[in-house]
């Protein structure tokens, strides 16, 4: 599975963006996906997931901000972001799982001014 995302960029406080990935691959539908950021000097986090049959889970930090979504004819899936703060500034990368299996997309920045 190879994943491409996109959307990210520059926003002000309060704005929105949403971030796509492209999964390539037959069998890229069966696997569970999700969002995880990673702010300079801090450790990638978990952002938010979405399994095969469309269970959705958030952090926290973004829960009632930011909405996981997928198109299995399109093998996509959707992060969108409202309400958003300069804290949620980072690289944000895309994830593919299913045991074994783990894969990364090559991550979209998104900064958020103040």
């Amino acid at each position: 599975v190879q994943l491409q995302a996109s959307g990210g960029g520059l926003v002000q406080a309060g704005g929105s963006l949403r971030l796509s990935c492209a999964a390539s691959g037959r069998t890229a539908n069966s696997y569970a996906m999700g969002w995880f950021r990673q702010a300079p000097g801090k450790e990638r986090e978990w952002v938010a997931g979405i399994s095969g049959a469309g269970s959705t889970h958030y952090a926290d930090s973004v829960k009632g901000r930011f909405t996981i979504s997928r198109d299995n004819a399109k093998n996509s899936v959707f992060l969108q972001m409202n309400s958003l703060k300069p804290e949620d500034t980072a690289v944000y990368y895309c994830n593919a799982k299913r045991f074994p299996y783990e894969y990364w997309g090559q991550g979209t920045q998104v900064t958020v001014s103040s």
